[in-house]
């Protein structure tokens, strides 16, 4: 495990950096979007999956855009390691708090995850025509795309994030949802490319 401060646009952030399987786990806006952090950490935990978190350790935080972050060496690393990105994010959509969003590029490996998510109380959802523009993660320049294999992006609610309805540090996922992805990366880990 490797740490770093890293300066993007003139906010500080903090970086943890695990390489470990192809599949890597991506948490950009940890904090910001709390909980996505601690989610992505614990599902690298249990699979082996290479992990990157963001998280802003001073200051008034800041939510820069996936697409304007990548040029900074932790992410460079991530992206020359990892064949296959899972990136967590959160959303605070009020018509949606029980909606799982699974954009990205990778439209197999979206349907693999959201299969496995699809037991939980939340509803993954994969249609891009049903993904609000801003949440499907398309973007050629968005991390998330990045990898040889492209990737996944998971637009959480908060209650998916989180079991606490107000912020504690740090946040605690749901279990249902830690194990839906841990499932989902195994299944991605296991067929190696072939979804």
């Amino acid at each position: 495990m490797r740490t770093d401060v890293v300066r993007i646009e003139g906010t500080d952030f903090l970086t943890t950096l695990t390489l470990g399987a192809p599949v890597g786990l991506l948490a950009l806006h940890g904090g910001v979007e709390g909980g996505t952090a601690e989610l992505a950490t614990e599902v690298a935990a249990r699979t082996g999956a290479t992990l990157l978190t963001f998280t802003q350790p001073t200051g008034p935080p800041a939510h820069i855009p996936s697409i304007r972050m990548s040029d900074c060496a932790p992410l460079r690393t991530f992206l020359s390691h990892a064949t296959l990105t899972i990136s967590l994010h959160g959303h605070n959509r009020r018509a949606s708090p029980r909606t799982i969003y699974v954009g990205g590029s990778n439209r197999p490996a979206a349907r693999v995850l959201a299969a496995a998510l699809a037991d939980s109380a939340f509803t993954p959802v994969t249609s891009l025509a049903d993904i609000p523009p801003p949440l499907r993660g398309l973007h050629p320049e968005n991390p998330v795309n990045q990898t040889r294999l492209g990737g996944v992006q998971l637009e959480l609610p908060v209650l998916a994030r989180t079991t606490h309805p107000a912020p504690t540090d740090p946040e605690v996922p749901p279990e249902e949802v830690v194990e839906g992805i841990v499932a989902g990366v195994g299944v991605l880990m296991e067929r190696g490319g072939a979804w």
